[in-house]
């Protein structure tokens, strides 16, 4: 079983304003070669933010590489070296116009283990507040509001596709129905 990849090399093949992109040459345990292409990217969070009657803050908002309007929890990315709990209580005040009392840490996701570096945090946050959106310039959304049983059960119907909404609706619905 191979237990470690050493880097003997890198080459950068993009660096944009999201991902940064690389080719690298590795060793392998047995003293093969092989190349690796890693897409860096600083992570992000998202946060399943439930009022006192347990009801659910979404997001929909057109996702251009699916060209489509998905559903999702409220998130965003991560600046590199910025603190999770920062960001999500921001992503949170900016896309619902909400505070939370209590962020709760769920854990973390790698969305896309064989090739990228992402690390998306999630949060539960209770003992909301509201006020008004703050939008990012060039950010269009629309919040809607359901009961964390109807999403938990879109969920297992596949009818919320996002990865981090799912495993995020899941742990909050398991903690608050254990």
């Amino acid at each position: 079983m191979y237990q470690n990849e050493k880097k003997l090399s890198e080459e950068e093949l993009f660096n944009g304003i999201v991902v940064h992109l690389t080719r690298d040459k590795v060793e392998l345990d047995d003293g093969s070669q092989a190349t690796r292409e890693v897409i860096h990217h600083p992570g992000g969070v998202c946060v399943a933010a439930l009022d006192d009657d347990e009801n659910l803050y979404l997001v929909k908002q057109f996702r251009y590489p699916f060209g489509a309007v998905l559903t999702e929890l409220p998130a965003g990315k991560l600046e590199y070296g910025e603190d999770p709990l920062e960001c999500g209580t921001r992503e949170l005040r900016e896309e619902v116009g909400a505070k939370a009392e209590t962020m709760t840490y769920l854990g973390c996701l790698y969305p896309t283990v064989a090739y990228d570096t992402e690390i998306i945090h999630m949060y539960l946050a209770e003992g909301l507040t509201f006020g008004e959106q703050d939008l990012d310039d060039g950010e269009f959304l629309d919040v809607i509001k359901m009961p964390l049983k109807q999403a938990y059960e879109m969920v297992m119907k596949n009818e919320l596709p996002d990865a981090k909404s799912q495993l995020a609706i899941i742990k909050a619905y398991c903690l608050k129905h254990k």
